[in-house]
């Protein structure tokens, strides 16, 4: 076994030993309510919600704050996230989020390496429309990284979820190390007629998988883009969009590929751009817009964005 599999797997399974440092416990909760401008939210040290605003559609928009400037092993953040029916909203971070090494930073306390965590647990009410955009993870070498999303919808509901992780700091020279990168995402639909799991995707990166041409095969950069879809669209649709976010990677750098769900769609990015990843799931965020005959979304103000990552009208 290679030692980047060693560390990892005992971060999760050897106990914690007395005297390593406490990692921040942080909690935000936000509920959206269908009248526009009224939401109720809450959050502990160091998360917090920032002012919210409105685009041209009167959609929420909210981004939330990470005051600590980045996780270290032992932090824990819990989410929760409330749509009332007929809510809609659109919430991002205010920045990137760091994850600092962990594999061999409490080897003088004898220690085992601690992880990062993240849960997110999503609600949306019959009708509710809700996009989480949060800008990119950076999990620097010897970083341990645990996240959990859980989305339940209501009928009628639509969730667009997107993320974009780059393992170590590949402009420095630096890869992810010794250390891992988890993910799990379950998206729970509830209908008249019962409950159906639309996707349930785990994801694991560390050792051989970030040189394997199964897993990362060399290149840094890993985005995912989830849409479930409300109820209404035809499978031809559907069929439609999958093919307009695929001629939406045109002019970007990196390997892309779409697919779809029994109501939706998830597209994937492997490659060496954050930036590229970013610019295609912008574009496919407006095209899931354009699909239901939505205003086209604008980018929040917290965007780093330099530069126009629309695609000229017309070609997609």
């Amino acid at each position: 076994m290679d030692q980047s599999l060693s560390a990892t797997q005992a971060a999760t399974e050897a106990p914690e030993a007395p005297g390593a440092p406490a990692g921040w416990r942080a909690r935000a909760w936000l509920r959206l309510e269908p009248e526009p401008g009224r939401y109720r939210s809450g959050a502990t040290a160091p998360l917090k919600w920032q002012r919210a605003y409105h685009g041209p559609d009167q959609r929420l928009q909210l981004p939330l704050l990470h005051t600590a400037g980045g996780l270290v092993g032992g932090d824990q953040l819990d989410l929760e996230l409330e749509a009332r029916p007929g809510s809609r909203g659109l919430l991002t971070t205010v920045a990137a989020q760091k994850v600092y090494g962990s594999v061999g930073r409490f080897r003088r306390l004898r220690a085992s390496p601690r992880w990062a965590r993240q849960r997110l647990g999503v609600r949306l009410g019959e009708g509710a429309d809700l996009e989480w955009l949060p800008q990119e993870l950076v999990v620097y070498a010897d970083g341990l990284v645990e996240q959990h999303c859980r989305v339940e919808l209501a009928a009628g509901a639509s969730w667009l979820g997107a993320e974009v992780v780059r393992l170590g700091r590949s402009a420095a020279g630096e890869g992810l190390g010794a250390g891992c990168w988890r993910s799990s995402l379950e998206i729970l639909r509830h209908a008249p007629g019962g409950s159906r799991w639309e996707l349930v995707d785990r994801l694991s990166l560390e050792g051989e998988a970030l040189a394997s041409p199964h897993g990362m095969d060399g290149q840094p950069v890993l985005g995912s883009l989830v849409w479930a879809a409300p109820d209404g669209l035809s499978a031809a649709a559907l069929a439609q969009l999958a093919g307009e976010a695929r001629a939406a990677r045109q002019g970007l750098a990196g390997e892309m590929a779409v697919g779809g769900l029994q109501q939706g769609l998830i597209a994937r990015y492997r490659g060496p751009s954050s930036q590229a990843a970013r610019y295609w799931f912008t574009r496919l965020w407006a095209l899931t817009r354009r699909c239901r005959a939505l205003q086209p979304p604008q980018l929040p103000r917290v965007w780093p964005f330099q530069e126009d990552p629309w695609l000229p009208e017309g070609s997609a």
